[in-house]
């Protein structure tokens, strides 16, 4: 039974790149596109019933010519994978919205008149809105009226070593907890690099107190290990975690996180549940742009990897 799965050839989905597309309504178009063409038709001929007794029909013509020409060309294109016109509106929001949020419960009162820079006036910042509004006493995270959400700390599995056999065996267990899903989940993959030095200069520290010499010089010896590798090699510390979200209450969610760390354990990728105190850290640390300390040797275990 062995040798026949060991033989297996390996599983191959075709996965069709409009799995997302919106459906088309009338001329390859979708309504979104109906909408925009449809309306910018009937601007323009309410225009022309408007002058149509005053202006020459090619002067029209040819001043609705390029109205017609950018409508079509927003309705139809796209940028960064999106349709044009959500691309548009999402620059326009980015460039009205101000560029520095603070924490803060309500708006910011404005300067008095006399502070200014550079003959400007100062900007203010803006009140930082996040969808989290605290923890609840199972380390689920509050989102108001979005729900909760549990977080999941995962590992991963050295998928390209594993047999033709084997890899099948982890994909449909992964899809069975993926079809077994009925609200949002989401998987962070946050990496990070590991700074060894800070590692080396502990060993150097500790190896005068050690209790034979032959382990200080280990000690040594493996701290200029360390040093050589970091200037070798980028390390990156992996952290994943996988967010699964419910509107139907904690008792659910919670149900949802104890599915999702049995699945993912079916599938031979340890994952655990995160307590409150990880749960915020964890959190903390997937909004934090700025690298935080080395992690030490036993932080290095139970849902992160290394590479």
């Amino acid at each position: 039974m062995t040798g026949r799965r060991g033989d297996e050839v390996p599983l191959r989905v075709r996965v069709p790149g409009d799995v997302e597309r919106q459906d088309r309504i009338a001329f390859n178009l979708n309504a979104r596109q109906l909408v925009i063409v449809s309306v910018t038709g009937l601007v323009l001929y309410a225009a022309w019933t408007a002058v149509a007794t005053v202006v020459h029909p090619v002067v029209f013509m040819v001043c609705a010519a390029p109205v017609a020409g950018t409508a079509f060309i927003v309705a139809v294109s796209r940028r960064d994978g999106i349709s044009f016109d959500a691309w548009l509106l999402a620059a326009w929001r980015h460039r009205r919205a101000p560029r520095h949020l603070v924490p803060a419960d309500a708006p910011i009162a404005s300067p008095p008149a006399w502070v200014t820079t550079a003959g400007e006036r100062v900007a203010l910042p803006a009140p930082l809105r996040l969808p989290a509004k605290g923890f609840t006493d199972s380390g689920l995270v509050d989102l108001g009226p979005d729900g909760t959400t549990g977080l999941v700390a995962a590992s991963t599995v050295a998928f390209g070593l594993r047999s033709a056999g084997e890899q099948n065996s982890l994909v449909a267990g992964f899809a069975r907890w993926l079809h077994s899903l009925d609200g949002p989940a989401q998987i962070v993959v946050h990496a990070r690099r590991v700074d060894l030095t800070y590692l080396a200069d502990r060993y150097l520290t500790a190896a005068p107190g050690l209790a034979h010499p032959a382990l200080e010089d280990a000690a040594r010896g493996h701290a200029a290990f360390l040093d050589h590798l970091a200037q070798q090699r980028e390390l990156l510390h992996r952290q994943v975690t996988v967010a699964v979200r419910s509107t139907h209450g904690p008792h659910r969610t919670a149900l949802q996180v104890a599915e999702a760390v049995r699945a993912l354990g079916a599938c031979e990728v340890p994952a655990r549940a995160l307590d409150p105190g990880e749960a915020q850290a964890r959190l903390a640390a997937c909004m934090q742009p700025i690298p935080a300390p080395p992690p030490t040797p036993h932080l290095l275990t139970d849902g992160d990897d290394r590479q």
